[in-house]
């Protein structure tokens, strides 16, 4: 083998994992949006998860993406270890499809339609159209298709690269002896862990050996082995996202070499059984691309057929191997994964399910804070103190993750999402400051010992069922993205202004009565100012969430019509709200 076929090959091989970097990477764009969020959604069974493993990985062409996905949702508390271990038993199946792939460009004719579907006029067909929509189509979508193909024909080349690179080999003594060493299983499989840990992929590995078996010196006694380790060594990328995550996380991370070791021992096994059991049975003697991708197939489909039954036993052992985290648990605000930035749409997903917990602690803590009026106590008043703290929380993680997802690449839709909860991010946390400004007007009476008058009470309590209703109205419609119930906040947050100038009117009488005291009046006049602030918030949440809609809710014309108060459902929401509440 000269020097140069050595450059060729290394540049065979560049070739060939950019290819697969690319086209992978345009997969996901394309179809990852649609994919990714099904894999916790409805993997809730073991076998259901298999199966989404499989497919998932067979679109997206890595089982290690998969993998690290699947570490992220049981990190974050979407998913259980036992359904992440179906997942990565299907990831470890469906890498297989890259075999199949890189089996076209073995394909050669010299005439009629063997020559329509060879490798050079199928790579050159696929690079032809992708560079035309790469340069030529405005469209996103048609851009990543573009990459796609462009990568799909890159590989394609690097292959053919590769593989006449190493065709003099069969000839040379040192590879046949090596090749020869690799028939030795423990040192197969050991070559073919640490080639694939040192390429960081799977469908890389399987690749170069499709290339090496086409100098005709590869036996299938050295093919197992190498195949069996590169099932092995494929888990060193996943191993590397357990770095900072929960033990559950770990534990997930753990799963993927846990039952790769475990599926080559036991198909090992049940391998050197049938060879002794059955000795005339014969087997490849030399193999070849499409022989190696079989192989490879069958191999894993075996390993996950044993393991299937077996997830029990591989989740007690991970419980083993890897043991709690000592203390509380993370706050589940603190668990917006940055493995799922590369991932737009499971990282929406997971910011969405945290700003609809942040909406809950908002709401909480303005009911807890009401609830002091009636009855004050010390417990109540930490209580809003830590609803507080725990939405300042929220809303520092989600800004800083919100802001790092906007740098990606995003569809119109998902740009609408992060810049709906960006909008509503400050106007939730400011309800919490009022509800411990609330809490801090109870605690002020109460030390006072001092109450409102009757009628005072009567007007708070009217004034805080409206704020409790248009509270609970606002975060139903922003978890629900209910428009319709968006659309009726307005008319109750401006019943809310007038209902507090009517009591602040209304005190300033009852002072010139001689029947309230100054004191109490600023203590009133603190309530009603943040009971109106906490309306003014949530009819920024509800303008900010049907501003973002679509056109079909003629947002525009909604907006300014509103803001005249010309519409019938605003003076018929109005009339019906004031009805309701009335001083």
């Amino acid at each position: 083998m000269s020097f140069s076929d050595v450059i060729s090959l290394l540049s065979g091989v560049a070739l060939f994992l950019f290819g697969m970097s690319l086209m992978g990477d345009g997969l996901k764009q394309v179809s990852g949006d649609r994919l990714e969020p099904i894999l916790y959604r409805l993997s809730g069974t073991t076998l259901r998860g298999v199966l989404l493993g499989t497919g998932v990985t067979a679109v997206i062409q890595s089982s290690c993406a998969t993998a690290v996905m699947t570490v992220g949702f049981v990190n974050s508390g979407m998913m259980k270890v036992r359904q992440g271990i179906g997942i990565i038993l299907g990831a470890i199946l469906g890498t297989s499809i890259t075999g199949w792939v890189i089996c076209l460009s073995y394909l050669e004719g010299t005439g009629g339609l063997a020559q329509l579907v060879s490798t050079s006029t199928l790579t050159g067909i696929v690079a032809v159209v992708g560079i035309g929509l790469r340069s030529f189509s405005k469209n996103p979508t048609h851009h990543h298709v573009g990459d796609i193909m462009m990568g799909f024909a890159v590989l394609m080349f690097g292959m053919s690269t590769m593989s006449g690179s190493v065709r003099g080999l069969g000839e040379a003594e040192w590879f046949i002896s090596a090749l020869t060493s690799m028939s030795n299983p423990i040192l197969g499989v050991l070559a073919g862990t640490l080639f694939t840990a040192l390429l960081q992929s799977a469908s890389a590995a399987v690749g170069i050996v499709q290339a090496l078996s086409v100098t005709g010196a590869m036996g299938f006694d050295a093919a197992l082995p190498l195949l069996m380790g590169i099932s092995i060594g494929a888990a060193a990328p996943v191993l590397i996202s357990a770095i900072g995550a929960s033990s559950e996380g770990r534990r997930t991370a753990f799963a993927y070499p846990l039952s790769a070791c475990m599926g080559v021992l036991v198909s090992g096994v049940l391998f050197a059984l049938f060879r002794l059991l059955l000795p005339q049975i014969a087997l490849p003697g030399v193999v070849n691309p499409f022989s190696i991708a079989g192989v490879n197939t069958v191999l894993r489909l075996v390993m996950v057929v044993l393991l299937l039954p077996f997830t029990k036993v591989i989740e007690d052992l991970l419980n083993r191997m890897v043991p709690d985290d000592q203390g509380n648990e993370a706050d589940p605000a603190l668990r917006l994964e940055e493995r799922f930035l590369i991932h737009p749409a499971l990282a929406i997903e997971q910011s969405k399910l945290t700003i609809h917990d942040m909406a809950e602690h908002a709401e909480q803590g303005i009911r807890s804070a009401f609830a002091l009026f009636e009855e004050y106590t010390d417990l109540g008043f930490e209580q809003v103190k830590d609803l507080e703290n725990r939405v300042d929380e929220y809303e520092d993680v989600l800004g800083t993750y919100l802001v790092q997802l906007t740098g990606r690449e995003l569809t119109p839709a998902q740009s609408t999402a992060v810049s709906e909860y960006l909008h509503t991010l400050s106007d939730f946390e400011r309800i919490s400051d009022h509800s411990l400004n609330l809490a801090q007007s109870a605690q002020e009476m109460h030390k006072r010992k001092e109450s409102f008058s009757d009628e005072a009470l009567k007007e708070l309590s009217v004034l805080i069922g409206a704020v409790s209703q248009v509270m609970s109205m606002t975060v139903t419609a922003f978890q629900e993205n209910d428009l319709n119930l968006a659309a009726r906040v307005e008319p109750l947050e401006e019943l809310i202004d007038d209902l507090c100038d009517r009591i602040k009117m209304n005190h300033i009488k009852r002072l010139q009565k001689g029947t309230c005291s100054i004191p109490q009046g600023f203590v009133l006049n603190d309530i009603v100012t943040n009971c109106e602030r906490v309306s003014d918030h949530c009819s920024n949440i509800a303008v900010a969430m049907i501003e973002l809609s679509d056109d079909n809710f003629q947002t525009h014309e909604y907006m300014h019509a509103l803001r005249e108060k010309e519409t019938p459902e605003f003076q018929q929401a109005y009339e019906e709200y004031a009805h309701r509440f009335v001083l």
